[in-house]
C-alpha cells in the first residue's frame, strides 16, 4: 500500500499544484518547503539560508562537488540568532553537508506516512522503500516556457532562459546528490506529461496509481 507519494517535477510542469490536489484528495499531508524548515531546525541553521543554498543551483553545483562524505565544520553563529551559512560557496562547503542533511530530512519526513513530498529529489532519496509511488511531472519545454512567461509576467525569451537554468540545475542536483548522469522515465513508477493533461486529471491518475 502506498504511504508516500514522491513527486519530482520540471519547472513549469505544474507539479506543486498537482501535488497539492493529490494530497487533498488522498487525505495525505503535503510537504515541500517544510523539508527545508525541518532540515534547518535539526542543525540550528537559518531556514532561509538552506533554501537559498538549494535554489542557487549555480552555487550548489560547486558546493556539492566540494562536499566531503563525512561531516563538515560548524557554521558561524550570529549573536543571539540561528546558525548562519555564508554566501561564499567555499564557506558553505565547510558549514554543512547539505547532501546528507536534506536527504536525511526527506527520509524522516517520509517515515510519518500518508504524505505527498514534492521536489528535493525525494524519489531518489526514498528509492529503497516499497511503499513509495515515484512520480515525474513534466511537459515539453515550449509549454513550460509559455507557462513561466505568464506566471512570472516576463517575455518568452526570459522565460526560456529561466527554464534552461532550472533544467540544467536540476540535472546537476541529481548528478551531484545521487550520481544520476541522465534522468530516465524508468527512475519513476509514473510519468505525467501535462501538455494536454489538466491538473485535476493528473491528480486523479496519481490517486489511482497510489491505489486509493
Amino acid at each position: 500500500m502506498t504511504k508516500v507519494v514522491a513527486i519530482s517535477r520540471a519547472i513549469g510542469a505544474e507539479g506543486e499544484r498537482i501535488g497539492t490536489l493529490a494530497a487533498e484528495r488522498l487525505g495525505f499531508r503535503y510537504v515541500d518547503e517544510e523539508i527545508i524548515t525541518n532540515a534547518a531546525e535539526k542543525q540550528g541553521v537559518d531556514p532561509a539560508a538552506i533554501a537559498d543554498a538549494e535554489r542557487r543551483k549555480s552555487v550548489l553545483l560547486r558546493v556539492l562537488e566540494g562536499l566531503g562524505q563525512t561531516g563538515a565544520a560548524s557554521a558561524t553563529a550570529t549573536p543571539g540568532g540561528p546558525m548562519w551559512i555564508p554566501d561564499d560557496s567555499s564557506e558553505l562547503v565547510r558549514s554543512h553537508d547539505l547532501r546528507a542533511l536534506i536527504r536525511e530530512t526527506v527520509i524522516e519526513t517520509a517515515s510519518t506516512g500518508d504524505i505527498v513530498i514534492v521536489a528535493h529529489a525525494a524519489s531518489f532519496a526514498l528509492s529503497d522503500r516499497d511503499d513509495v509511488l515515484r512520480v515525474l511531472i513534466t511537459a515539453p519545454p515550449e509549454v513550460r516556457a509559455a507557462r513561466l512567461a505568464e506566471a512570472r509576467g516576463v517575455d518568452r525569451g526570459e522565460a526560456e532562459k529561466e527554464l534552461r537554468r532550472s533544467d540544467e540545475a536540476r540535472a546537476s542536483y541529481l548528478k551531484s546528490f545521487y550520481g544520476i548522469d541522465r534522468e530516465l522515465p524508468t527512475h519513476y513508477d509514473l510519468v505525467l506529461n501535462t501538455q494536454n493533461l489538466d491538473r485535476g486529471a493528473a491528480a486523479e491518475i496519481i490517486i489511482h496509481a497510489a491505489g486509493a
